[in-house]
């Protein structure tokens, strides 16, 4: 059985109060996510971070003092180190030293499943590495100068063939990165093919996109297998999840699930992510998922907003989702704007979602009469498959439609057509 790490938290404030307070909380929930024993908790008010050991010296003797007194077997602080503060702090307190870069990289790395986030979180991992190879080791030599590798230390020459061995490692992984974000496209291609319009569901982690999701497949009743890991941690999911979902109106889209954001997530990983989220690039909708019932739910929408910008978008509409509404004051379900306070736990204001959902991806929809021979029963398959039908007749010599499709069925069955098409778009109420 695997010894459980006991750890303290060490951060450093270099200004607000309230954002620090909620990162220290965070970086908590990230150790609880790796099975990690909190034993205490040491934090420093700085104008500037300490350049060789993250804290100042009297801090960094509390530390000493807070280590022999819990046990503890790990440091984890808040902000990503440098190689030298990494091995300057373990020299002095002899335990491990771990910053909010790798905490993040653990979990990524024991909740990968597919092959492609497995990849993705090896090449992160890697390249965070790179640049903090550290040569000082008690058996190697540090000599350095001369020309080639004649003249050089033992402890260069291992260094430089460690960085060899990583930098060529990143290029094999980048290469089988590459042919599987080939297949993705080509996936998304066919699916594009089909015309069905996406949605993406964005957001901080945690705040219950794959609740919601899950939620959505239910009310268009879709198998038990369908549905995707719902739990009350960070980063409970990593891998992009599509679902084909159809409205009471026959209306078909695909809705995506994608991994949660949070703050200070690694350059490397979104970098490392980016074939991923290109999912949520193309999509037509964004629905940003929001913990409402979190006191930081606004600094959670702005850092959110800030990687949708980093990776690209940019003009994509949004609806913003206020989950948890249940956990808050606030009357709900209720809609203002584009923006809907929900419960998904609780199956409240999903309706709603779904109405604003089918408002925006279904605004190219048009109403139109057809009248179809019996002779061409396959097109009212079609149609009772692919729109609307708001009635059906039988008539003598065929059956007349009244449906609400997308305007290029109605340009390709034009000629069964039998009144001028009236767009759909209507004002919501």
């Amino acid at each position: 059985m695997d010894m459980r790490r006991k750890a303290i938290l060490v951060g450093v404030n270099l200004g607000n109060q309230d954002e620090f307070n909620y990162s220290m909380q965070e970086l908590g929930n990230l150790a609880a996510a790796c099975n990690v024993d909190i034993t205490g908790q040491l934090t420093q008010n700085l104008q500037r971070i300490n350049q060789t050991h993250y804290i100042g010296k009297g801090k960094t003797d509390e530390l000493q003092e807070m280590i022999d007194s819990t046990d503890a077997d790990t440091i984890i602080c808040d902000d990503e180190l440098t190689s030298s503060q990494i091995r300057n702090l373990e020299a002095v307190l002899e335990c491990d030293v771990m910053d909010r870069t790798m905490l993040i990289l653990e979990i990524f790395a024991k909740r990968a499943r597919t092959r492609e986030s497995q990849l993705q979180v090896e090449v992160a991992r890697l390249k965070y590495m790179l640049p903090r190879l550290i040569g000082s080791r008690e058996s190697l030599g540090r000599q350095g100068g001369g020309s080639g590798l004649k003249n050089r230390g033992a402890g260069e020459t291992k260094l430089e063939l460690d960085r060899r061995k990583i930098e060529g490692k990143i290029a094999q992984l980048n290469k089988e990165l590459e042919d599987l974000v080939a297949q993705r496209k080509t996936q998304r291609k066919k699916r594009n093919k089909k015309g069905l319009p996406v949605v993406s569901l964005v957001g901080y982690t945690n705040a219950g996109k794959s609740t919601i999701m899950n939620a959505v497949l239910e009310l268009s009743h879709q198998q038990a297998d369908k549905q995707v890991l719902e739990k009350d941690m960070v980063f409970a999911t990593l891998e992009t999840s599509v679902r084909k979902v159809k409205l009471d109106t026959n209306q078909p889209f695909l809705l995506t699930d994608t991994v949660g954001f949070i703050n200070k997530l690694p350059h490397h990983l979104v970098k490392a992510f980016r074939s991923t989220l290109e999912e949520v690039v193309e999509a037509d909708v964004l629905i940003h998922v929001v913990d409402f019932s979190n006191p930081n739910h606004k600094e959670q929408i702005k850092l959110t907003n800030e990687i949708l910008q980093d990776i690209g978008v940019l003009t994509i509409p949004v609806i913003y989702a206020y989950n948890k509404a249940d956990l808050t004051n606030r009357k709900f379900p209720g809609i203002e704007d584009n923006n809907i306070y929900l419960s998904a736990q609780k199956r409240i204001g999903l309706d709603e979602l779904l109405h604003e959902i089918s408002r925006e991806i279904f605004s190219n929809y048009v109403e139109c009469e057809l009248f179809i021979p019996y002779s061409d029963g396959q097109i009212v398959s079609y149609f009772n498959e692919n729109a609307h039908v708001l009635s059906e007749e039988y008539e003598t010599d065929g059956i007349k439609l009244m449906v609400d499709c997308k305007k290029s069925d109605a340009e390709r069955f034009q000629q069964y057509v039998s009144n001028k098409l009236e767009s759909t778009e209507k004002e919501m109420k």
